[in-house]
């Protein structure tokens, strides 16, 4: 009993502490909570619980339930857009780059379920939260400008058909590898499509990768 109690005591003083380790393993905690369950059904004590801290404490870093939520979906959104200024795409060839985005995306959406529940769990409550956020604004428009740049290089080499614009080909690379995910299971069930845990139901990554590439390419001569 006694050593419990001093090894609880010294895991309040080392989340006292270390505030951005208690910040972080709060926000990994709920960021499957509320991709599980939604704002509406997340719950603040089970995230206390599993992150062995207190309601209070949650609420003093995050303020409330719902400003736990909007820190999640910024979190989310800019993990993937750190990763994808890693890409270095301004470095590579147009058709190069623009694969690599799309093989990022692709992947990245495969191995983040959890993203993905939350976008639809936000579009759910439409767009209301990422409505409030001036970081999610600034990512996503820093992500059209690297777009943009990509796209008028391509165009300036003769590799990219002109009269796109980087909002075309970010929704057209949404669209194919987000359906992948949102949609796995439904359209596993309804067309009896079973593949391996994890891989997508639908579409393949070369022919996501082949599509966005025909789509934006200039036509043969």
């Amino acid at each position: 009993m006694v050593t419990s109690e001093k090894q609880t005591v010294r895991k309040q003083k080392t989340r006292t502490n270390d505030p951005e380790r208690t910040m972080a393993e709060i926000l990994s905690v709920a960021t499957k909570e509320f991709a599980d369950k939604g704002l509406a059904g997340a719950r603040i004590d089970e995230i206390a619980a599993a992150t062995r801290t207190s309601k209070r404490m949650i609420y003093y870093y995050f303020a409330s339930k719902e400003g736990l939520y909007l820190a999640v979906l910024e979190a989310a959104y800019r993990g993937m857009r750190q990763i994808e200024s890693d890409l270095h795409l301004q470095d590579l060839p147009p058709v190069q780059a623009l694969k690599a985005l799309v093989e990022f995306t692709y992947d990245h959406h495969q191995q983040n379920e959890n993203f993905i529940r939350l976008v639809m769990s936000e579009n759910i409550q439409r767009g209301e939260y990422i409505g409030q956020s001036k970081d999610i604004q600034q990512l996503n428009g820093s992500a059209i400008e690297t777009l943009q740049n990509l796209y008028e290089r391509g165009v300036k080499s003769g590799d990219f058909r002109p009269g796109l614009t980087p909002l075309d080909i970010h929704s057209a690379i949404s669209a194919l590898t987000f359906f992948n995910v949102s949609n796995q299971h439904t359209f596993g069930l309804i067309f009896k499509k079973k593949n391996a845990p994890g891989k997508a139901q639908t579409l393949s990554r070369a022919n996501v990768v082949s599509l966005i590439l025909n789509f934006v390419a200039k036509p043969l001569s």
